[in-house]
């Protein structure tokens, strides 16, 4: 159920929204109910009257950013018509998400689920519904392929998700050594172009050849 708007859940939103610029501008290390509350320009105890305890508002905050850039780029998931397109729609993303801070984010939480059991949990449910899109985007364009009897979409959903985190993550400390990956899944991406451009009978055999191949 939509909570009904009014006061308290304006504070509740500011509290999330300030948990999530906290993050961003002043690392997990210096986020409390003190820092969240300045930034959200609300008195201190609403933090635990609302959420109950700063982990608490942390997780809450990791699903609720989560949802909000899901949502910002649903519309553009579901026009995504091949794998280039995915790829391009990747590097976009990860250039947007990262000027916008939220790649810095996102290693924050990532440092902090480590030793904070909510934060993983949040973290791991934030990427879940980036995974369940990437998933509807992969079963769509494998469909008609080769590759489709065979590949999983939803293991390679989660495998096309680490591969994004860490290269954003990666480009902090070696900005080439990022842009040498993506390179590399563009490659990839042109590979299965050149499948799904090849003629009926080709195609068969290349079903038939992946069919002898056992499974490593």
């Amino acid at each position: 159920m939509t909570p009904k708007p009014g006061p308290a859940q304006d504070t509740k939103v500011r509290l999330l929204e300030g948990a999530l610029r906290t993050l961003t501008e002043q690392g997990i290390a210096k986020t409390s109910a003190r820092t969240i509350a300045a930034t959200a320009g609300v008195n201190q105890a609403l933090v635990f009257y609302h959420f109950g305890s700063v982990d608490d508002l942390l997780a809450a905050a990791c699903r609720y950013g989560a949802r909000q850039r899901v949502d910002r780029y649903r519309e553009r998931l579901a026009g995504i018509g091949s794998f280039a397109d995915l790829l391009a729609f990747g590097r976009e993303m990860h250039e947007e998400e990262r000027a916008s801070g939220h790649v810095a984010r996102l290693g924050q939480l990532l440092a902090g689920a480590q030793t904070r059991p909510q934060l993983g949990a949040a973290t791991a449910a934030g990427l879940d519904l980036w995974i369940a899109e990437i998933e509807q985007v992969l079963t769509r364009v494998l469909a008609g392929t080769p590759l489709a009897e065979f590949a999983d979409p939803a293991g390679l959903a989660r495998a096309v998700a680490a591969s994004f985190v860490g290269i954003e993550l990666y480009e902090g400390v070696d900005p080439e050594g990022a842009g040498a990956a993506l390179d590399a899944l563009a490659q990839l991406a042109t590979l299965l172009a050149t499948l799904e451009s090849l003629g009926p009978l080709t195609q068969r055999a290349v079903r038939a050849r992946l069919r002898r191949t056992p499974p490593t």
